[in-house]
């Protein structure tokens, strides 16, 4: 090709190398130009209307199926002052063959029939359709705390989750005894 650069029909752009250095140095001028003339348009807008309150940047989310994994307020305040726990979580364990269910005690009076022995307790997956039960270890007994409640301590149960029915993401209801917490999200 040549030091000039030729068009298709064989013809040459430019005549020589010091005619298409201008051009590109006139090129870079005018996109700097155009680039510096946009920053003090941006500056002067900002300067013409300082009560313009900033727009913050949404923030950006992927869809999941594990978000609101909270338990809403006014349940929170309904499990403190009906039953006397608080902190609700459902996990699924590691090897997906357990739910762990725990709860943190605030009242110890009112949160004994969660400890209850009595009382069986079941988890219920509506969309799975599945109700575990806590499982009776041969060794162990049953995978489930029974002391009597102490305020600021935390309890679990584990049911059993054969055949992974119920996965993380799913709203589940807990019942031990009279006591039911429902639309709880398995995490």
């Amino acid at each position: 090709m040549g030091v000039a650069a030729r068009d298709p029909w064989g013809k040459s752009m430019f005549r020589n190398t010091k005619s298409r250095n201008r051009l590109m140095v006139l090129a870079a001028v005018l996109a700097g130009s155009m680039a510096a003339s946009n920053a003090v348009g941006q500056s002067s807008q900002a300067a013409r209307s300082p009560a313009a309150p900033a727009k913050p940047a949404p923030a950006v989310s992927s869809a999941t199926r594990f978000l609101g994994n909270q338990v809403p307020p006014q349940a929170q305040q309904y499990y403190q002052a009906v039953w006397g726990v608080d902190s609700l979580k459902v996990k699924y364990t590691e090897s997906g063959e357990m739910i762990r269910f725990s709860w943190r005690v605030v009242d110890p009076v009112k949160a004994a029939p969660l400890n209850d022995k009595k009382s069986e307790p079941f988890l219920y997956d509506p969309q799975a359709q599945v109700k575990l039960v806590v499982p009776q270890m041969e060794k162990v007994g049953k995978l489930r705390q029974t002391s009597t409640p102490i305020a600021g301590m935390s309890y679990w149960m584990a049911f059993s989750n054969s055949g992974r029915r119920v996965r993380p993401g799913d709203r589940v209801a807990v019942e031990i005894g009279h006591f039911r917490a429902i639309n709880l999200a398995v995490e």
